[in-house]
């Protein structure tokens, strides 16, 4: 059995001091809220409501249809926000969960075990809690004789034997959907902010007698909420860990793992190698037995096995196997290179396709073209694809040799098994097995230096 969570991404986030709303800004290539979104999905939600409120139409365009959305208008306190999902509550045949848009460190372990533990214990609501080292600035826990929550205490209003409490209230909530509806029912905002607060949904269910528990998470790191830049860096910093350590455990070599960032849903197969200062980016795809190396960038990539890419930039391209990338290639979006193809120091290649063998060993541009298997390309070729207006594209047989200093102007079609002479400039097609000389006659003037003078 499932349940419904609600998670609150209405807040403007005025310390991020930015212009789109907080819970939209990323931690490893993820946005803050589809972190706790996925979460939610990953520990058993069958439901998921955010509410959203600053800038919502950025953070419902962004999420896209991945969860339902709940507006508040006007930011008035916590209690306010999940008041704005009433209809989704009251429709839940299961547990509320409460969760806070700007936590992306919470785990679905977490998540599932507290839910679990408020289902054996019997709970009406349960409060995720954390034992902190320094409690300062928290809201602490205070138990009963019996182990349930008897209420939860501000640090400002704290007396010295509550002050000593080490025990905090994460933000997070469970809630059975009944007794969360009669709650906020009954909630006011009897404070100096005019604000509704979630927290005192807890202490109108203990006047009605029912049972509070409290759920302490074994990571504190998991509470960490995101309201500035510097937060937002740190978090980044320990999902950069639990990320490469997923990957190390999972049969990958990282190299100094520190200096080596692999952004959310990346897949690397067994026994490949990820060198240091590597970005890996989502949606990338890496098979096994690759060597990716120090200083490349892979962003969207589709890498098959026994790969190198030494110092190389590969964006949105997929490359075959046994195929060697760099020093310094640049392989741009929609390109699909072959197997045992190398692509060497220098070279960009953009909206093209490579056959199998290829050799583009240095110094050439291949652009808007289709390439066949088994064609070497001298230094210094270049693709010549646009005439100022438009795009052309340059498509080479099987078995070709490309002499160095070439220029194909688009669009230009060469036959099977054709040589091209060196500094050679194609204006017309090639016929099969044939040789193709365009340069003009050479010409020595003698003396011509001694007449200069």
């Amino acid at each position: 059995m499932g349940f419904t969570s609600i998670i609150m991404a209405a807040g403007m986030g005025t310390r991020m001091k930015s212009k789109m709303p907080k819970v939209i800004h990323k931690v490893c290539g993820k946005e803050l809220c589809r972190w706790v979104i996925d979460v939610s999905r990953d520990a058993g939600a069958d439901k998921i409501c955010t509410i959203v409120g600053h800038k919502a139409d950025m953070v419902k365009e962004m999420l896209g249809d991945i969860c339902e959305f709940a507006l508040q208008a006007e930011q008035k306190g916590t209690g306010h926000a999940v008041m704005q999902a009433i209809d989704v509550i009251k429709s839940a045949k299961n547990e509320i969960v409460i969760l806070n848009g700007d936590i992306p460190l919470v785990t679905a372990e977490s998540i599932k075990n507290a839910v679990e533990y408020h289902r054996a214990c019997g709970n009406q609501a349960t409060v995720i809690t954390a034992v902190m080292d320094d409690a300062t600035g928290y809201g602490r826990i205070v138990r009963g004789a019996d182990g349930g929550v008897k209420k939860i205490v501000e640090h400002k209003d704290a007396n010295e034997e509550e002050k000593k409490i080490n025990e905090i209230n994460s933000g997070m909530y469970v809630f059975d959907s009944g007794e969360l509806v009669y709650a906020l029912s009954k909630l006011t905002p009897n404070n100096a902010q005019g604000e509704y607060y979630i927290t005192d949904t807890l202490e109108i269910l203990l006047e009605a007698g029912k049972k509070i528990g409290g759920y302490a998470i074994s990571d504190n790191d998991e509470i960490r909420g995101i309201n500035d830049r510097v937060q937002l860096d740190e978090a980044e910093q320990i999902m950069q860990k639990r990320i490469n350590e997923m990957h190390m455990r999972n049969g990958v070599t990282i190299h100094n793992p520190e200096s080596v960032f692999i952004e959310d849903g990346v897949e690397i197969g067994s026994d490949t190698e990820i060198c240091q200062n590597v970005i890996v980016k989502s949606g990338t795809k890496i098979g096994s037995d690759c060597i990716i190396g120090s200083g490349s960038v892979l962003d969207g990539a589709v890498i098959h096995d026994r790969v190198d890419v030494l110092s190389s930039v590969i964006i949105q391209s997929e490359v075959g196997s046994g195929t060697h990338v760099g020093p310094f290639a640049y392989i741009r979006p929609n390109c699909k290179v072959g197997e045992d193809v190398k692509v060497g120091d220098f070279v960009e290649i953009k909206n093209s396709e490579i056959d199998d063998g290829t050799k583009i060993s240095h110094l050439t541009y291949i652009g808007d073209s289709d390439v066949g298997k088994r064609v070497n390309f001298g230094c210094g070729t270049v693709t010549c694809n646009y005439d100022g207006k438009k795009k052309y594209r340059t498509t080479i047989g099987d078995d070709c040799f490309v002499g160095c200093n070439t220029n194909f102007v688009s669009p230009i079609n060469v036959g099977d098994g054709a040589y091209i002479a060196a500094g050679s400039t194609i204006t017309e097609d090639i016929p099969a097995n044939s040789l193709s000389v365009a340069r003009s006659r050479q010409v020595n003037k003698e003396d011509w230096k001694d007449k200069r003078k």
